[in-house]
């Protein structure tokens, strides 16, 4: 699946590393991203689409220098594929509206969450906070909190 959005038009409104790792799977440093120790409440959307993606009710210290999840906030908007890049076998999570690169999911979450850590670019993601949700266009994930 393609992305719906130009190349050019993605270069000129996201900074290279959030293009990097949207449109070229790439990652970022861990302990680098905005939100790897960020814990305000709100949720975490597509920086290319604004696809609501994670809450912060889900997020967590995996200690593993990315933000952390436990799920989505709708399965629905997120595809999972599998990758074998670098003689490994993951599963790649991408946003399913803009077709963006965001992390992978791995089974070393916590057991009494499900069991799944979404491993996630913090480049991939914008954070709406939740007294924003309603100004921002978000309403309807005000109820999450």
């Amino acid at each position: 699946m393609k992305s719906n959005y130009s190349e050019k038009e993605l270069k000129n409104r996201l900074t290279k590393q959030q293009f990097e790792v949207t449109q070229n799977n790439a990652t970022e440093r861990p302990f680098t991203g905005e939100y790897d120790d960020f814990y305000e409440e709100g949720i975490y959307v597509d920086v290319v689409s604004g696809e609501p993606l994670f809450s912060s009710k889900d997020k967590y210290d995996a200690g593993c220098g990315w933000p952390s999840f436990t799920k989505p906030i709708e399965k629905q908007g997120i595809e999972e594929k599998v990758d074998k890049k670098f003689g490994m076998r993951r599963i790649e999570v991408r946003s399913l509206e803009s077709n963006s690169h965001l992390g992978h999911v791995f089974p070393d979450g916590p057991k009494e969450a499900g069991g799944l850590r979404y491993c996630i670019n913090s480049a991939a993601l914008r954070f709406i906070p939740v007294e924003d949700l309603e100004k921002e266009g978000y309403s309807e994930y005000k109820k999450l909190f």
